[in-house]
């Protein structure tokens, strides 16, 4: 069911979502050659608990995974999404790295993504990441009262398509409030005018996931990878649809 936010839930909603936003501005200062992805998890739990947050992604369930284990999904170069932090992940000068968070505050949830460069990144990945980025934007761009889902889709996805890269297959963004995942879900491809109608008060988390190689993906547990072991990008952000333009909530 898709819901609509009341003024009083989405003054939360801003609550939450500002968590996220701050915490993957200072995680963007901390990225660097020689430091380990469990490191920057550990430094985003304690944020988000100083925040009087809860990690909404620690312990999250799927049928016949575990739990998931950590406060955030940190995925390097091939893998897409739902990277594990590790100690022994540390990253390399060239890499490049998604940090995806999700934060559950006052009964309400957050969710955005960033894909940092580590050190110096090659022209063609550091290409991938203005496309994925501005990708985002068109998305968000056309997430107005009125339109439909197809219409984010098809901004999203034709213009990945133009500029040669390519959408993650079977992964898509959604809606979000009271659970982290809400309806409706919002594929990065697809037809304009097509899907559920946009509303104002509705909060969507609209998130492009963009390969180099190829859309097809493979699964390892938890974490989601790019089929020929070429590099992804992930940018997301909590948008809330109004009267007029859309209002990024984690900006």
């Amino acid at each position: 069911m898709i819901t609509i936010k009341n003024a009083h839930e989405i003054e939360l909603m801003r609550s939450v979502n500002s968590i996220v936003g701050n915490l993957l501005r200072n995680l963007g200062e901390m990225v660097r050659p020689g430091i380990s992805t469990a490191e920057l998890n550990a430094y985003a739990e304690d944020f988000i608990r100083s925040n009087d947050g809860h990690p909404a992604f620690k312990g999250y369930t799927v049928s016949g995974l575990p739990p998931f284990p950590a406060a955030t999904c940190i995925s390097v170069n091939s893998c897409i999404v739902h990277g594990i932090p590790s100690t022994e992940a540390v990253l390399q000068d060239g890499d490049i790295v998604g940090v995806d968070i999700g934060v559950r505050k006052n009964g309400f949830h957050a969710d955005a993504a960033r894909t940092y460069s580590v050190g110096t990144i090659s022209v063609e990945t550091q290409r991938l990441l203005d496309v994925t980025q501005e990708a985002l934007a068109r998305g968000i761009a056309v997430a107005l009262d009125g339109n439909r889902v197809g219409d984010i889709s098809h901004a999203i996805g034709s213009f990945v398509e133009q500029q040669g890269f390519y959408v993650a297959d079977n992964l898509t963004g959604h809606g979000i409030g009271r659970l982290l995942h809400e309806d409706p879900m919002i594929p990065n491809f697809g037809r304009a005018g097509r899907g559920p109608r946009l509303k104002a008060g509705m909060t969507v988390a609209i998130e492009p996931m963009v390969n180099v190689g190829t859309n097809r993906t493979k699964e390892d547990g938890w974490e989601w990878y790019v089929a020929d072991n070429s590099n992804s990008a992930h940018y997301e952000n909590t948008i809330l649809i109004t009267k007029s333009k859309p209002e990024i909530l984690t900006k």
